[in-house]
């Protein structure tokens, strides 16, 4: 069947399409140049218009595409339009029956999802949408004229919407699963450590996406969280014990970790390792060897003895070094050098003695080349750098020598072998679930390993817990960005927060975290306390009156009670400390520096050496150029560091917290605590 435009419609038309055939399935539109083919699937409306004289079809197809014909005789252009409609129609209702199995087919598989008893993942979301993608894709009919039919409108809603608004719909899925299991799993969650778990240390154990973060406030029960995920994993059988890792950084934290496990969980399979040590059992597996960790690393005195031998040696053999390490000394660190043979100075010796092991421990960590060391160096400083690495090369020898004498590896080595062994593919990891506790501290060389190992094994699961407001060992190559743009660095996952703090009162909570929130790089998690506090909570002292303060504590503090004195510098120390024993006896006082404090906790806390200058608190900035180049990136925040080490001390307490000024050359933070409340006493 066939529909022409009159002559004169042509004429007067003047449009390319003056024809249109019904075909077996479509439509043929031509002219006398034109040619266009409408196949049946690829048609989503018909339109049959009257002009001032003559008839007009419109073809609508996908992407607002039009096709027209004009110029037609008016009633020959409703007979077939009429004919065409129904032919049409017809093969529409045949073509939907065939799309609504496909779309039921669909949904299915959306309703499985939606009742299965597990975590539905972010990344099992593409495998999702792909197949719906696909399922469009072999429909025989356009998807816009779905909704045209009953039985396959509510379908097609189902999958459109996974499809455009896939992320809500996972959330929404999840947020369901998680409320229906946490209460049908309330006996665990109430058992599985001495006290039962908050709300959101149960949201996060049962969080199932292949990467997570947890950030756990100071006091929020990061521990508990990482025994009871463990326990979750072996209770719903997701895991069995020789196949979740749990990774601490010190020997001490990871022993502890192992002492809760088996007194909560009672299982020896799970064992948590130093990264050190999960490097040394990847070397002995994939290389069938065991290193020896060399005693330069356990022999402090060992270490420093070599480095400064080395460094004395070269400034006595070469003139050139000589008057480097003068330059350097001189112009970088601002040192007074003494005239003539300075490398016999005994105390410059000693003094630079911690600046050539922590350079060196750059460079070992870094584990590259010279070269590729300087190329990591901006324009701006690539020269100087330079410079300064050729001045360490020699002692970065001495030390490759003496491990090769020993043989034996460091502890950067051994992280670097492994790391080798796993890209090798020497070494398949037979962990599903990777736990770390402390992620804040995490650095690149370590973060690697991580990698390397998840790449081994596809189905790894990370679950990291930290605290980016803890952050504090750059110094010692953590980097804090590996947290702060955690998806960023280890895949999309997912970021949670422990909301509850059972350590400090709310005032002291106010305090710190107004506090270390006003760096904007830090992020934003809410940390409620559960106990009240008042105004004398948080509290600035004249540094002079901490004998008066230690006196009125002896009056009220218990001595099942420890009060910790903090200090940014060991030798910041009180001397009135050297009489506590016999002026309070009754007293339970400790000294510690800030760093050693992290983990600790007192009912009360008085904060020494608020000051400016040079053991000052902020620190000033004292870096090398070699710390510049090879320490991660700082944030672009005035004493972003120094504040989180702040918040560390002050966070260090239960009840009470006491900020011990110099108000001669006071430091810049009391100004800004006294701005964020904090009263100043000219008495305790």
């Amino acid at each position: 069947m066939e529909l022409k435009a009159t002559s004169f419609g042509k004429h007067l038309a003047q449009h390319p399409y003056n024809r249109v055939r019904l075909l077996n399935a479509g439509v043929e539109v031509s002219g006398d140049k034109h040619q266009y083919l409408i196949p049946f699937n690829q048609l989503i409306n018909i339109k049959c218009k009257r002009g001032i004289v003559w008839g007009e079809l419109e073809f609508e197809l996908p992407e607002e595409k039009v096709v027209r014909l004009h110029g037609t005789e008016w009633q020959e252009t409703q007979l077939f339009y009429q004919h065409l409609l129904k032919i049409w129609q017809g093969w529409s209702q045949e073509m939907s029956d065939v799309s609504a199995g496909v779309l039921q087919d669909q949904v299915q598989k959306i309703v499985r999802i939606e009742q299965q008893d597990k975590w539905f993942k972010g990344s099992e979301l593409a495998s999702l949408q792909q197949g719906i993608r696909d399922a469009f894709d072999a429909l025989p009919m356009p998807v816009e004229r779905l909704t045209d039919f009953e039985h396959c409108r509510d379908d097609y809603q189902t999958c459109l919407k996974w499809l455009t608004q896939g992320l809500q719909s996972v959330k929404l899925r999840n947020q369901n699963w998680t409320d229906r299991t946490i209460e049908a799993q309330r006996e665990f969650f109430n058992s599985v450590e001495t006290t039962p778990l908050n709300d959101s240390q149960c949201r996060a154990v049962v969080n199932g996406e292949n990467a997570v973060l947890v950030l756990a406030g100071a006091g929020s029960g990061k521990t508990s969280v990482l025994v009871a995920r463990a326990g979750w994993l072996l209770h719903r059988q997701e895991a069995t014990p020789d196949q979740i890792l749990l990774l601490a950084f010190g020997r001490q934290a990871a022993d502890e970790m192992n002492s809760r496990i088996q007194a909560r969980l009672g299982i020896d399979g799970i064992k948590a390792k130093t990264f050190h040590a999960l490097a040394l059992h990847i070397i002995q597996e994939g290389s069938k060897k065991t290193p020896k960790i060399s005693k330069l690393e356990t022999d402090s005195k060992a270490r420093r003895n070599l480095l400064v031998k080395t460094w004395q040696q070269q400034c006595s053999e070469k003139k050139a070094q000589a008057s480097g390490w003068r330059q350097w000394l001189n112009d970088e660190l601002e040192w007074e050098i003494p005239e003539g043979e300075y490398w016999k100075n005994k105390a410059l010796a000693e003094r630079l003695g911690a600046r050539l092991e922590r350079w060196l421990s750059l460079m070992r960590m870094h584990g590259g080349s010279q070269a590729q060391m300087i190329e990591q160096a901006s324009d701006e400083l690539r020269d100087l750098f330079g410079k300064r690495i050729r001045l360490m090369a020699p002692l970065l020898k001495a030390w490759k020598t003496a491990l090769k004498e020993e043989d034996a590896v460091d502890f950067s080595g051994l992280i670097h072998q492994a790391v080798n062994i796993l890209e090798k593919g020497r070494f398949i990891s037979p962990w599903k679930h990777i736990l770390v506790d402390e992620f804040q501290d995490i650095s690149p060389q370590r973060a690697h390993l991580l990698s390397a190992l998840r790449q081994q094994n596809s189905q790894t699961h990370l679950f990291t817990v930290g605290d980016d407001w803890q952050a504090i060992y750059r110094f010692s190559g953590a980097e804090l960005a590996l947290t702060t743009a955690f998806n960023k660095n280890f895949g999309e996952g997912a970021q949670c927060a422990l909301d509850t703090t059972y350590r400090f009162n709310d005032r002291i909570g106010e305090i710190a975290n107004r506090f270390i929130q006003q760096n904007p790089y830090q992020l934003k998690k809410p940390l409620n306390s559960l106990s009240k506090g008042n105004k004398k909570s948080v509290v600035i002292l004249p540094e002079e009156q901490i004998s008066a303060l230690l006196d009125k504590l002896s009056g009220y503090a218990k001595e099942e009670e420890k009060i910790l004195i903090l200090a940014r510098y060991h030798h910041l120390c009180p001397d009135i400390l050297a009489k506590a024993a016999t002026k309070w006896p009754k007293l339970n006082i400790e000294f510690m520096t800030i760093h050693a404090s992290k983990g600790q906790q007192a009912e009360y806390v008085i904060i020494v050496g608020l000051h400016e200058g040079n053991d000052g608190f902020p620190a000033p900035t004292r870096e090398s150029i070699l710390e510049q180049v090879l320490l991660p990136e700082p944030e672009n925040f005035a004493d972003a560091e120094e504040r989180r080490l702040l918040y560390v001390a002050i966070t260090r307490a239960k009840h009470q917290v006491w900020l011990m000024q110099d108000k001669e050359r006071p430091s810049v933070f009391v100004e800004q605590l006294e701005q964020l409340g904090v009263p100043t006493q000219r008495k305790p």
